[in-house]
């Protein structure tokens, strides 16, 4: 069975920010940040060496295989800043209609900056998924 890389960590959230070169990626990093810490009511911690994730849940498949994951997070990568929407978009479609100009994957919400969509939709978003995943995965 395949060890999962990604884990939290003890590194420092502000070194990572720091690293960010692009001016206005580490400003809508700084806004990202607030709007999923006021959200989940955790602070920020260190997954891998690039996901800033809030909160955590343990799941287990079918397969047996389980481990912990963060209930939502981000990452400002160079292309976009990615979102980690863990409950997935299905249910998440009216406000995506709302949202603005991004794209999704399985469960990664890609913008390119803030600039492109709305922050309170975002916010709506974000409180919606992390009661989705409280729901599925109470603490």
């Amino acid at each position: 069975m395949a060890v999962l890389k990604t884990k939290a960590n003890d590194k420092n959230v502000q070194a990572f920010l720091d690293t960010i070169q692009n001016p206005q990626k580490k400003q809508d990093s700084l806004v990202i940040m607030q709007i999923l810490q006021e959200k989940s009511g955790n602070e920020p911690i260190m997954w891998g060496n690039s996901i800033i994730g809030y909160g955590k849940y343990h799941y287990k498949y079918k397969t047996g295989r389980e481990g912990d994951w963060m209930r939502i997070a981000f990452s400002p990568r160079k292309q976009n800043l990615t979102l980690y929407i863990m409950d997935g978009f299905e249910t998440h479609k009216e406000l995506l209609n709302k949202l603005g100009k991004f794209k999704i994957g399985k469960s990664c919400l890609y913008i390119k900056k803030l600039a492109d969509i709305d922050n309170k939709i975002l916010s709506q978003l974000v409180e919606q998924s992390l009661h989705n995943m409280n729901t599925r995965y109470p603490e």
